[in-house]
């Protein structure tokens, strides 16, 4: 049996004295047949269809009809474990595990839903009370996104639609974008059409936690992404971040979200428009319609507030464009650079496998990991073009790249003259890439010292094999100080070691 509100029975009772039929009270009120036959013969009854009475007050009905009006409540499945269930309340467990416990332990048989029911009767909510915040005019804006549906792009194809709203909090003036993703190039450029629409810039922006602006939430402090940093300081506006799961913190564009919905988006067939399309006529309709409207709080029209008072106290534009132009995210590949539109950059090696954050100007790249700055470079105008640092690649790897020919001349003089004659001649080889020995040999410097190093170079170049082996063998058996012979002798031992080396090379051990 229904429950009839005592309103909706002097409204029956009311209609039947008029002389309507019971479908015709049926189908207005959409009170069962049964309920208006039963009320109108009880109110038979008691004369309250005679029309030359007046219609009975509330209160008679209630003294009359009061117990008719109150259906009986239904049992609880849960009715027969009530204090198993207050003894699982009473010790603070959850209604979910109390679900579970009465089906493990108790064979109950009912739904979730009828356990979270009962609980709430035995152990109701304290009520919530909250204060409805009012901003002075150009104080405050709050922006959110909202998905709509599909629409086509540019080449046809469906796609998923969100809508940007932003909200001026006093006059309630709407800017209204459809854009098909949440980025962060969407979500930088949809506040630069918005602010350049208003005309101006307000104080605070309310938003909430959206990955575009928000890292991630600590305690209080949420961690703001560097690019909507940047965006804020320069427009000249504070960032106020919601905390998490807290929507009616910024309950104005909550309702311009759903209000765009309900009013714009449902007269309206998005599979058959384009984006292009679908923000003209939006643009169309925040002028024409939601401008216009008598607003349920304020009870003016939001354009009238808007341009009578807060679009003069909006902070003007800046004069100058925002220099981000665009935001990408990247893997640190294992040569040390992210890919960015067909361009390489380096990055410190150590994040390698890492995602980073590219913002890219008009000028400069930037690459943050995080909140951290951790590569600049100039950008690279050309696809396929490369900007490295060697200092982003290990130490062990940057040698290579450091350490050329050249250079390796430089620090082996920089040794003494005999270790630059052995470098020289290493270097000479016109058929083998000596480079890697020359490498080795440098790196002796900083096992032995400068002085070992220039006399082993010495006796090495003296006898006319200064190969980095060579060089090791006489400082390992430390004989870069013991005399060395007149020329004529090494002359002599330099040739025998030629001939024992070619020898060794072309024959057989057995021919030998």
């Amino acid at each position: 049996m229904e429950r009839v509100h005592m309103n909706d029975i002097q409204e029956i009772i009311y209609r039947l004295r008029k002389g309507e039929s019971v479908e015709a009270i049926h189908r207005d009120t959409g009170h069962a047949k049964k309920t208006i036959r039963k009320y109108r013969k009880l109110a038979q009854e008691h004369g309250f269809l005679d029309k030359d009475r007046g219609l009975p007050p509330a209160s008679k009905l209630a003294e009359v009809l009061g117990p008719v009006t109150h259906l009986a409540q239904c049992v609880s499945t849960v009715e027969p474990y009530k204090e198993v269930v207050q003894e699982y309340l009473d010790r603070g467990v959850v209604k979910t595990v109390i679900w579970r416990k009465l089906r493990e332990d108790h064979g109950y048989t009912g739904s979730y839903s009828s356990v979270k029911r009962y609980a709430q009767r035995l152990q109701p909510p304290d009520p919530q009370g909250y204060c409805r915040v009012e901003t002075s005019p150009g104080q405050e804006v709050q922006v959110d996104f909202g998905y709509v549906g599909m629409c086509r792009d540019a080449k046809g194809k469906l796609r998923k639609v969100w809508v940007f709203v932003m909200t001026l909090s006093w006059s309630r003036h709407l800017y209204v974008e459809f854009v098909f993703d949440q980025k962060m190039e969407t979500w930088l450029t949809c506040h630069e059409n918005a602010f350049r629409w208003f005309g101006g810039v307000p104080q605070r922006v309310v938003i909430d936690n959206l990955k575009a602006a928000v890292l991630k939430r600590e305690l209080q402090d949420p961690v703001l992404s560097v690019p909507y940093r940047r965006l804020a300081r320069h427009y000249g506006f504070v960032v106020s971040a919601n905390r998490p799961r807290t929507p009616r913190h910024k309950g104005k564009v909550e309702s311009s979200v759903k209000y765009v919905k309900r009013n714009f988006i449902a007269g309206e067939e998005l599979k058959s428009l384009d984006l292009a399309r679908l923000n003209e006529k939006g643009r169309e309709w925040v002028l024409e319609v939601a401008g216009v409207r008598d607003h349920g709080t304020t009870h003016e029209k939001p354009l009238t507030r808007y341009y009578s008072v807060e679009r003069d106290v909006l902070n003007p534009l800046p004069t100058q464009p925002f220099e981000l132009i665009k935001v990408y995210r990247a893997t640190l590949h294992h040569d040390c650079h992210v890919v960015v539109d067909g361009r390489y950059y380096s990055a410190p090696y150590t994040l390698i496998g890492k995602k980073l954050d590219i913002y890219v100007g008009r000028r400069v790249v930037e690459i943050y990991h995080e909140t951290e700055l951790v590569a600049t470079h100039l950008v690279v105008e050309k696809r396929g073009g490369r900007a490295t640092r060697l200092a982003h690649y290990p130490e062990h790897k940057r040698e290579w790249m450091e350490k050329t020919p050249q250079r390796c001349r430089e620090l082996a003089v920089a040794v003494g003259p005999w270790c630059g004659k052995a470098v020289a001649q290493l270097l000479s080889d016109r058929v083998q890439d000596r480079l890697p020995s020359v490498h080795s040999l440098l790196h002796l410097k900083e096992k032995v010292g400068e002085e070992r190093l220039e006399a082993a170079c010495q006796r090495a170049v003296h006898y006319g094999d200064s190969r980095y082996i060579r060089v090791k063998t006489i400082l390992s058996a430390g004989l870069e100080n013991e005399p060395l012979d007149d020329e004529k002798t090494a002359i002599q031992q330099q040739e025998s070691y030629r001939y024992a080396r070619s020898s060794s090379s072309y024959f057989p051990q057995e021919v030998r």
